[in-house]
């Protein structure tokens, strides 16, 4: 078992990777329905659906990937704290999700301004995401030197 232990990252990264494509999936699916909304026109109900049933699954997961992240950097290096700019960018990443997640509970109507919280929460994860993923490409990279 401690054989595989510096291979975690790699799975890390793949897993934090697939979990990054859904959430890009996720803000354009958002994205579909807030142009639909704010052009006057009735929602797609399957979009919706999708959007609203993926959303927890998606944010549950994404959280989950931070905590591997955490374990498998500690499990490799001894201490959490060793890469400080992506364990940063990755608790932001698990506010974040858990903030866009508690927000979106909150709306009950159309017109409500909790819509644009959400949108603007969603857009920081993604470009929290874009960067997460540039910082950890990185991070292997140098590995290999």
């Amino acid at each position: 078992m401690h054989d595989l232990i510096p291979y975690l990252k790699y799975l890390h990264a793949s897993y934090s990777g697939s979990i990054a494509l859904l959430v890009f999936y996720q803000g354009w699916i958002g994205f579909k329905i807030r142009r639909e909304r704010v052009a006057g026109r009735p929602p797609i109900g399957k979009v919706v659906k999708r959007h609203r049933k993926m959303g927890p699954i998606i944010a549950l997961m994404s959280i989950a990937g931070f905590f591997a992240g955490a374990i498998t950097v500690y499990l490799n290096e001894g201490r959490i704290f060793e890469h400080p700019i992506h364990f940063i960018i990755g608790l932001s990443i698990a506010a974040f999700v858990s903030t866009t997640f508690v927000i979106s509970r909150k709306i009950r109507s159309q017109d409500s301004p909790l819509r644009n919280s959400h949108f603007i929460v969603g857009l920081a994860i993604i470009c929290l995401y874009c960067i997460q993923i540039f910082v950890g490409i990185s991070m292997l990279l140098r590995a290999y030197h």
